[in-house]
């Protein structure tokens, strides 16, 4: 594991955990049958809480996005298929999340904080809703960055093991041919 591949994970589990405290408001909004006024209240009041942080929390969230997208860009720049089908797929999602953070959860945090005049409690429980189910759409495409991910890391392991076991094969092979061991791909790079 690289230093890009390290950024796009610490990037993606930076967001799986706040998203996770997020979770705690969020799926008594939306599973909760009769949802009360008590679970519209603490959403209302959490969710206040996370716009207000301080500009450096902000900062914070926004620069570890940069992050995750500049390591699925670094990633990506090997261009080879690995590359192309994992870190396509898993910029892809990541992009998706950014994309349904800066559309849809931005404006709902701002209609549950700072309401128009003509917006009532009705449109803030529809916006902390709404909000609910984005969250929950952009855990979804992290876990999808997270399942390409591994599935990149596992085909190289695979596709190390088989070369070895073919190099073996073709070393045992020449041996029993009472030929010189053929040489492995490292020192045919050195020749």
């Amino acid at each position: 594991m690289g230093y890009r591949h390290a950024a796009v994970l610490s990037s993606v589990s930076f967001f799986l955990g706040i998203l996770f405290i997020c979770f705690n408001v969020d799926h008594k909004v939306l599973y909760t049958a009769p949802l009360t006024d008590k679970i519209v209240d603490d959403g209302f009041e959490f969710y206040t809480t996370f716009y207000n942080a301080p500009g450096a929390v902000k900062a914070l969230l926004h620069a570890m996005m940069g992050v995750g997208i500049l390591g699925l860009v670094a990633k990506l720049h090997t261009w080879d298929e690995s590359a192309l089908f994992f870190d396509g797929t898993s910029l892809a999602a990541f992009m998706f999340g950014v994309i349904l953070y800066a559309s849809v959860v931005i404006p709902a945090l701002r209609i549950i904080v700072t309401p128009l005049d003509t917006d009532g409690r009705q449109e803030r429980i529809e916006s902390l809703r709404i909000l609910a189910a984005a969250n929950t759409l952009v855990v979804i495409c992290l876990v999808a960055v997270l399942v390409m991910q591994a599935g990149q890391e596992y085909a190289r392991r695979y596709e190390e093991r088989e070369m070895r076991k073919v190099q073996e094969q073709e070393r045992k092979e020449a041996e029993a041919k009472g030929g010189a061991p053929a040489a492995s791909p490292e020192e045919k790079k050195n020749q």
